[in-house]
């Protein structure tokens, strides 16, 4: 029997990461400028993006974080 591993690193744009997250393009930049949230990687001149299991662990990290504060 051969067991084939789907190992899929997506990466998602900027609308996606505003959408995931609920905050603003410039509030995602400043975290990022405060090494706060994952840094998105360089797909071209100017182009970017961010992977998704790394935002995703983020969410669930922030989460995690906010529920253990109170």
């Amino acid at each position: 029997m051969t067991t084939v591993t789907t190992n899929t690193t997506r990466l998602i744009r900027l609308p996606e990461v505003l959408h995931k997250t609920g905050y603003k393009k410039s509030w995602i930049y400043r975290l990022i400028s405060e090494n706060r949230f994952p840094k998105p990687i360089k797909l071209g001149a100017r182009s970017v993006a961010f992977i998704e299991i790394e935002v995703d662990k983020w969410i669930s990290d922030t989460i995690s974080n906010s529920r253990t504060a109170s």
